[in-house]
């Protein structure tokens, strides 16, 4: 790839990862793959607002600051994703990873709740996200299997 620009080279990097994702086995339930942009730009939206609310009152001390912490380690394993299954291109890893992100989110969830009655509405906001986390654990794990 000497010689080509870095629009170029991202371009093919790109196409490359979405060749090599359209020919792994996937389950017959697997959303098509346009579904996924839809999807993430609404949970992503959720997760801006709810998440952010939860770390000013963790800044502000409203909250306890540990509370804040799966919120922030989601967000590191949500945001590792996508360069550990498209960039590494392995399956595996984005399985454990999969999991880090839903565990986080429960975990999360379940510390705000307790900790502060006033901001349940956000584990209510963020209903979407683990039901998507769920399912997208499913499927990555069948995936995984699928292609091993």
């Amino acid at each position: 790839m000497a010689g080509l620009g870095g629009s170029q080279r991202l371009y093919n990097s790109r196409m490359g990862a979405y060749d090599w994702y359209s020919q792994l086995i996937k389950p017959m339930w697997a959303p098509p793959s346009w579904l996924f942009g839809p999807v993430w730009t609404v949970l992503y939206a959720i997760i801006a607002v709810s998440f952010g609310v939860v770390f000013y009152k963790a800044f502000t001390k409203q909250i306890p600051r540990m509370v804040a912490l799966p919120f922030a380690l989601n967000l590191v394993f949500n945001f590792a994703f996508t360069p550990i299954q498209f960039g590494l291109k392995n399956n595996l890893l984005a399985s454990l990873d999969v999991l880090l992100v839903v565990g986080t989110l429960v975990w999360a969830l379940l510390a705000l709740w307790r900790a502060s009655p006033k901001l349940r509405w956000v584990v209510y906001a963020n209903i979407p996200y683990l039901l998507w986390g769920i399912f997208a654990t499913g499927l990555q794990l069948t995936i995984t299997y699928l292609n091993a």
